[in-house]
């Protein structure tokens, strides 16, 4: 009966997670109760499964119609439309937040839950989408490009959900940008989390050749190496996470890792 009630649980919050990470029409089709958006975090790698694996598709396809570097921005562009740009508007409050902030905790926290983006934010980004561009097309092959998306995004999503696990809420619940606070991983879910970031990696390295040319050791040191300073830097001027805090971990870590796998290709 214990089983049964959590593969419930399970599915509620999966559900919540998609609707949740994706502008998809997930609710139309179920409506999960609204303590399972407490637990997205537990299946974000699952909505990198379908982001990722829409983007990779995109891309390798993409390339057959048209020049690749045009593929790579269709690939980009079809991402932010399924995300609705969550992670990105992440990413541009964070560096706002922290580029403007200061070391004032409140003025950060101001910034960050402010809807206007300000120099810092338009800078960031601009950096970001250049450096990932730039990355995948340094790779120079639309097929390999598409393999790292699809183990890379539900990695890094995997990655910087242990955020919630290392630190509280910065903010109380009621000041929160989406209502909600996420809970703490349990010992079954943090099992569930790891299998979802890892498999779709595992598979990638081992049916392909690039098992045969990327290090394994540095494609998790590196983007854990960029995790933990990101974590430092959020714990001396927060004392704690935000919702902008993992979009941006995210897309960074993300990032690192497209970085490292290029140096090896």
């Amino acid at each position: 009966m214990q089983v049964s009630l959590n593969t419930s649980k399970w599915y509620q919050n999966a559900w919540a997670a998609l609707i949740f990470f994706t502008r998809l029409p997930f609710w139309r089709l179920y409506q999960p109760p609204r303590e399972s958006y407490r637990a997205v975090v537990e299946f974000w790698p699952l909505a990198g499964w379908l982001t990722g694996g829409i983007m990779a598709a995109v891309l390798y396809f993409g390339s057959m119609i048209v020049p690749y570097p045009m593929a790579i921005v269709a690939a980009v562009i079809m991402r932010l439309l399924i995300t609705g740009a969550l992670h990105e508007d992440g990413l541009a409050d964070f560096i706002d937040g922290f580029g403007g902030g200061g070391k004032d905790r409140n003025r950060i926290l101001a910034i960050m839950k402010d809807s206007h983006i300000g120099t810092y934010g338009v800078l960031g980004l601009i950096c970001y989408m250049a450096l990932l561009f730039t990355s995948l097309y340094c790779i120079g092959n639309a097929e390999k490009a598409a393999w790292l998306i699809l183990a890379i995004d539900p990695f890094s999503k995997m990655l910087a959900g242990q955020i919630i696990q290392m630190m509280p809420y910065a903010r109380r619940e009621e000041e929160a940008k989406a209502k909600v606070v996420y809970r703490k991983v349990s010992i079954m879910a943090g099992i569930l989390l790891a299998i979802q970031g890892l498999l779709p990696a595992a598979l990638v390295l081992l049916l392909t050749d690039l098992g045969s040319t990327l290090r394994l050791e540095l494609m998790i040191f590196v983007p854990c190496l960029v995790m933990y300073f990101l974590y430092l830097l959020i714990w001396r001027r927060l004392r704690g996470y935000t919702g902008d805090c993992c979009g941006a971990l995210c897309l960074l870590v993300e990032l690192a890792a497209i970085v490292t796998a290029v140096v090896q290709l």
